[in-house]
Parts: C-alpha cells; structure tokens; sequence
C-alpha cells in the first residue's frame, strides 16, 4: 500500500483509511504499555449550505482551514485525518479525560473563529466535536462510534444553544 493510499489529496493529512492504521496503532501502544489518549471527533457545520450556495471550491477553502486549524492547535505527535466529507479525527496522547474535553472544546472554539468572505457574504462554518477517551480496554470500532455519538450529542446541543 502506498503512502497516498492513506492521504487525503486536497487536505494532505491522513485519509480514513490511514487515521483507522494510526487509531490501531495507537490502541495497540496503549494496551501494551498503559498508557492514555483520546479520539476527538469533529464535524464541520454548515458545509452543506456553504457548498450548496457558493460551490465546492467554497467548501474546499472550509475544509483546508479547519484542516490547517486542527494542525496548529496540537501537538506534532498527535495524529490528525479527514474521515469523510465534514467529519474530522484527532487522535490525542497523554491526556486526562479532563484534559481531553478541554482540548475538544478549544478545537470548537478555533473553528468557530474561522470567517470566510464569498463574493460579498461573509459566513463562519464551526464545528461540534465528541471524545472518546482509549485505554487498555477500548477497541477502534467502539472508540470511533463513541466518538460520533458524543458529537452528535453536542451538534444537537449547539443547535439547540444557538437558537435561543
């Protein structure tokens, strides 16, 4: 298999296919020596509507500022990649559950800074993360659904919030 095999081409971080390698990986490092880390899952909002109203250049400019977000906001060894259309892992080493979350709601908090100007409209797209904490007794598959139902929670949660 190649190195591109795992690389998403328009971000050039890794693909779902070489963040589930990693996530494995990882898994297997943290069984053995008993260690600690977390699985953030963040999903890009609005990029249906961004894509739908200005185009998918639009929504590619979204994609490669939350990608390039996500690689300023952590650490060189934390693992970064694309899992599909608008949805985001992070793979996080040596954190409390505390911690975790923390780092969950700073990536939020970046991505909701973004601004992007489109012909002469101004929009922000956001982001809704949920974390999965991985310790000796987690698997990948349970660790990625747990994951995507804690940010589905919070999706529901921010939409709730925001509408009053």
């Amino acid at each position: 298999m190649t190195a591109t095999a795992e690389r998403d081409f328009l971000l050039d971080i890794f693909n779902r296919r070489g963040f589930a390698r990693e996530l494995h990986r990882s898994i297997a490092f943290i069984k053995r020596y008993d260690a600690t880390g977390a699985l953030v899952v963040l999903d890009v909002d609005r990029l249906k509507p961004i894509n739908d109203t200005f185009g998918h250049a639009a929504g590619d400019e979204v994609l490669k500022a939350v990608a390039r977000v996500l690689s300023e906001e952590v650490r060189s060894s934390d693992v970064i990649g694309r899992l599909g259309g608008d949805e985001f892992g992070v793979l996080l080493w040596h954190l409390s559950e505390t911690d975790a979350r923390i780092k969950a709601a700073a990536l939020e908090e970046a991505i909701d800074m973004l601004s992007f100007t489109f012909g002469d409209q101004t929009v922000r797209a956001g982001a809704s993360a949920g974390v999965a904490l991985l310790d000796k007794r987690v698997n990948p598959v349970r660790a990625l659904e747990e994951a995507d139902r804690a940010m589905y929670i919070r999706k529901a949660q921010r939409r709730r919030e925001s509408r009053g």
